[in-house]
């Protein structure tokens, strides 16, 4: 299968993924959310969707062939190294947390999910990992844009719900959550369309 095929593949699965993040992962963060199957489900498909964004910014270096493109996927890597940690700490550990506090009704267990989100390490970890993400995408818009080997416009729109991965976790309502999944979704099967055609280009 050519490369562009399989890259276009890794942005729309990407896309995807963050859609469905926020639309499956309950809005509360209280113990009967962390306790659901959607709570799980939510997160592992932000996961997967941290690693296709990696591989599909990987695939869109080997189309560009420039070096913008290539830092743009090395720093990609990083960060999603970074973010997996927590996400994986966020899904699999506050969901066994939360499961035992309701079954033991000891909400006083709640507390360990605080202090593991609001770690100096932990939170320091995620923090700095989004942002290299966010950097990433808007390094890969600019490669693209500036080789004219795809729309200039078409990595804009990944490259801003990266940029705003961060201030929307502080969004005052939900909606703008799954507001911003859906922008993510859009820039990535954007990508990917664009990518489709370049296979027979």
């Amino acid at each position: 299968m050519p490369a562009p095929r399989l890259t276009s593949a890794a942005f729309a699965a990407t896309g995807l993924m963050f859609l469905l993040y926020p639309v499956l992962r309950p809005s509360g963060d209280d113990a009967a959310a962390m306790a659901s199957t959607n709570w799980v489900v939510g997160h592992l498909a932000a996961m997967l969707g941290f690693i296709l964004l990696g591989l599909a910014v990987l695939g869109l270096h080997q189309l560009l062939g420039d070096r913008l493109s290539l830092r743009a996927a090395v720093v990609t890597w990083i960060g999603a190294g970074l973010t997996l940690p927590y996400y994986g700490a966020e899904d699999f550990g506050l969901n066994v947390i939360a499961q035992r506090s309701l079954r033991d009704g000891a909400p006083a267990l709640m507390e360990l999910a605080e202090e593991f989100r609001y770690g100096t390490v932990a939170v320091t970890m995620f923090a700095g990992g989004l942002l290299l993400l966010g950097i990433g995408a808007v390094m890969a818009a600019v490669a693209v844009w500036r080789t004219g080997v795809l729309s200039k416009w078409s990595a804009v729109p990944l490259a801003t719900g990266f940029a705003l991965f961060i201030p929307q976790f502080f969004a005052p309502v939900y909606a703008l959550r799954i507001a911003h999944g859906v922008l993510v979704a859009l820039g990535a099967v954007w990508l990917a369309v664009e990518m489709w055609r370049s296979r027979t280009a």
